[in-house]
């Protein structure tokens, strides 16, 4: 059995990765934002392998290593693309990249909304 908190607990018979959300926030800042960079790759492969959705993980990492502010948008909305594939309906999309104008607390509040979106939908899918 996984254990859902821990920062890269895969879901049982799933190749996706139930992430904890603070573990997402204090690894970004530990590593000065490289493990966001790796984020973003993650994110986009496993979108792109659940229903074929999204940038993918390759232009998700040029994104975030060239122009990242757009990511804060196509990420939220490329989860709302996957929560629709799958039928259901999901409280997030391109304007959630708006909580990013708070500075810093938006960040983190950005991370939270996507990545428990992300983790519902992983956890259903096992």
């Amino acid at each position: 059995m996984t254990d859902a908190t821990s920062p890269t607990a895969s879901v049982a018979g799933s190749p996706f990765k139930v992430r904890s959300p603070a573990a997402v926030i204090i690894f970004s800042i530990i590593t000065f934002g490289i493990y966001h960079l790796y984020w973003f790759y993650q994110v986009g492969r496993e979108m792109k392998q659940y229903n074929g959705s999204g940038l993918g993980p390759v232009a998700n990492l040029l994104l975030g290593l060239f122009i990242s502010i757009v990511l804060l948008f196509t990420i939220p909305n490329d989860v709302k693309a996957t929560y629709e594939t799958a039928g259901k309906q999901s409280d997030i999309s391109a304007l959630t990249g708006f909580w990013n104008l708070i500075p810093i607390v938006g960040w983190i509040i950005w991370v939270v909304k996507v990545q428990n979106r992300l983790n519902a939908l992983w956890e259903e899918a096992a």
